[in-house]
């Protein structure tokens, strides 16, 4: 009975270390501190397990398609390189705030093409990562993650070419500015648009916002500092 009576005290004292742990705010959340080097270890390999497993069985479309890589060249412009910046960019306001800090387009290049389709379409919780998928089909985060694998071997001025030349911002999520097909040839045209929709199906969230309808701060879209 001794060992038992032992075992409960020690996990009697480990929750209430846990319950004072949290409710004293000993862990310093602000995103100017980084984590503790345990913590982040910890994290790490949680989260690079967590993608391998999940994107292990996601089968590869030809990633080497010069339509496929305009088209990811448009969606990355307008949406990832604030955070993770471009050949020839500079450090945004972004890059600087977010910790983790986001991984650079030189780092994404070496990426595997699986995991980095899971992540753009899935996202990664309290990183900054949005999952895209929600409002972003399939065929679009391929072509971002074929622009992805080109980085390896490209400089500025090719990276501004393929911006020039992508159909821009389009991806079939409602995003403004929609050029389908702009800059693609007839046939290739045709078969992105026959390409399969997104599959994502967003879970319930149990901490969204009860109330859709609640009004808006005019001044909450203001760029102040």
């Amino acid at each position: 009975m001794k060992p038992i009576k032992t075992l409960l005290v020690l996990v009697s004292v480990a929750i209430v270390a846990g319950v004072a742990f949290v409710w004293f705010g000993v862990y310093n959340i602000a995103a100017d501190d980084p984590h503790w080097r345990a913590t982040y270890s910890l994290m790490d390999a949680v989260r690079s397990r967590s993608i391998s497993a999940r994107s292990a069985a996601i089968e590869v479309p030809k990633l080497d398609e010069p339509a496929l890589i305009r088209s990811g060249a448009g969606n990355y412009n307008a949406m990832c390189v604030s955070c993770h910046l471009g050949p020839g960019t500079s450090d945004t306001e972004l890059s600087l705030g977010l910790y983790p800090t986001p991984p650079t387009w030189s780092e994404l290049g070496v990426v595997d093409p699986r995991e980095a389709f899971w992540v753009i379409k899935h996202g990664v919780k309290m990183s900054g990562m949005p999952a895209w998928g929600k409002s972003m089909d399939d065929r679009y985060i391929w072509g971002m993650v074929a622009l992805l694998q080109q980085f390896p071997r490209m400089d500025a001025a090719q990276y501004q070419t393929l911006i020039a030349e992508s159909p821009g911002h389009e991806h079939g999520g409602g995003e403004s500015n929609v050029r389908v097909g702009a800059n693609m040839p007839a046939a290739a045209s045709e078969e992105w648009e026959s390409a399969p929709r997104s599959s994502f199906e967003p879970p319930e969230d149990p901490m969204a916002d009860s109330d859709p309808e609640a009004p808006v701060a005019d001044d909450a879209h203001q760029h102040q500092h």
